[in-house]
C-alpha cells in the first residue's frame, strides 16, 4: 500500500459526499498500514460548520483507539486543509499528511498560511503535496460546474 492507494480511498470518500451535494473531500486515517477512519464533507447534511471531513476522521480515529494522540498517522486528504483543520492535524499530532490538490482560496497548509510546520507550534507535520492532484481538483471543479448551473 502507498500513497496513491490511500489516496484513492480518500477520493472514494470525496465521490460519497458528492452524492450528497456536499463538497466532495474525502480523508482517510491510516496507521501501521490498516485503515483506522475514512469521512466525507457532511457540513450540509449535519448543519455543523465543523463536519470537515478531516475533523471527522479525526474524531473518528480518536474513538477507535481510545485516544487523542494519534502519533504514527498518516491522514490522507483530496484537497489541501483549511485552517481548522490544519489545527485539528496538529493538535490531534498527527504524523504525516498527504494531500492531492492546494485550496487557493482557504489553505492553510502552504497556500495562504503553514499552520502544520509552523515553528511557533509544539507539533510539526511531515507534508507529502500534490498525491493524484488532478483527480482530487477534478472532482471539486465538476462539483461546482454542476452547481452553477
Amino acid at each position: 500500500m502507498d500513497d496513491n492507494y490511500y489516496m484513492g480511498l480518500a477520493l472514494t470518500e470525496a465521490r460519497k459526499a458528492f452524492a450528497l451535494g456536499e463538497v466532495p473531500i474525502g480523508a482517510v486515517l491510516v496507521m501501521d498500514n490498516q485503515v483506522v477512519s475514512a469521512a466525507h464533507n457532511m457540513r450540509e447534511s449535519w448543519h455543523d460548520a465543523t463536519a470537515h471531513a478531516e475533523v471527522i476522521a479525526i474524531r473518528d480515529a480518536c474513538q477507535q483507539l481510545n485516544r487523542w494522540r494519534l502519533t504514527g498517522a498518516t491522514l490522507y486528504v483530496t484537497i489541501e486543509p483549511c485552517p481548522m483543520c490544519a489545527g485539528a492535524l496538529v493538535m490531534s499530532r498527527i504524523d504525516r499528511l498527504v494531500y492531492g490538490s492546494p485550496d487557493y482560496k482557504a489553505g492553510a497548509v502552504e497556500s495562504l498560511f503553514n499552520i502544520v510546520q509552523h515553528p511557533a507550534l509544539n507539533h510539526r507535520l511531515e507534508v507529502i503535496a500534490g498525491v493524484r492532484a488532478d483527480e482530487c481538483s477534478g472532482i471539486m471543479k465538476e462539483f461546482f460546474r454542476l452547481r452553477r448551473k
